[in-house]
């Protein structure tokens, strides 16, 4: 086997490993603006020329996305390219850490929670400024109330 074709060939070793880091952020991406847009897998297929099973194995990195893929699925989900690949490290390829959320307790995946996402899909469709400052407000002062109760 010539020197070009081994490197282009997957070794056991490495199917073992699971879906690259980049591949999973860049999945976990899709899968959270989809949601924050209120979008369905299926409505997602349907714009890019998919099927809903294709969409959910790129969200999960289970199979990986062309860059002419990707370059759909950004212009469906109103987000540059740039977007799916944001708070990745490029020293270990991998999302950074704490990336998602700032706070000591919170999980990393927060931003994979659909509660979290229809939460800030509520908030944004206040359109009064100030009353989103008083919630804000409103939940950092919940903060000391959890611990204690």
């Amino acid at each position: 086997m010539s020197a070009a074709k081994e490197s282009n060939t997957i070794s056991p070793e490495s199917s073992k490993r699971g879906p690259h880091p980049v591949d999973s952020h860049v999945g976990r991406r899709i899968r959270q603006r989809r949601m924050l847009m209120g979008m369905s897998q299926e409505k997602l297929g349907e714009a890019i020329g998919l099927t809903f099973q294709q969409v959910q194995k790129y969200e999960r990195a289970a199979n990986r996305i062309s860059a002419s893929k990707l370059y759909d699925i950004s212009r469906a989900l109103d987000v540059p390219v740039s977007f799916f690949f944001e708070d990745v490290d490029p020293l270990s390829a991998a999302p950074a850490v704490g990336s998602a959320v700032v706070g000591a307790e919170a999980p990393e995946n927060a931003m994979d929670k659909r509660e979290t996402l229809e939460l800030v899909r509520a908030f944004y469709r206040i359109e009064n400024p100030s009353v989103r400052k008083r919630l804000i407000d409103f939940v950092r002062s919940l903060e000391g109330e959890t611990a204690t109760h």
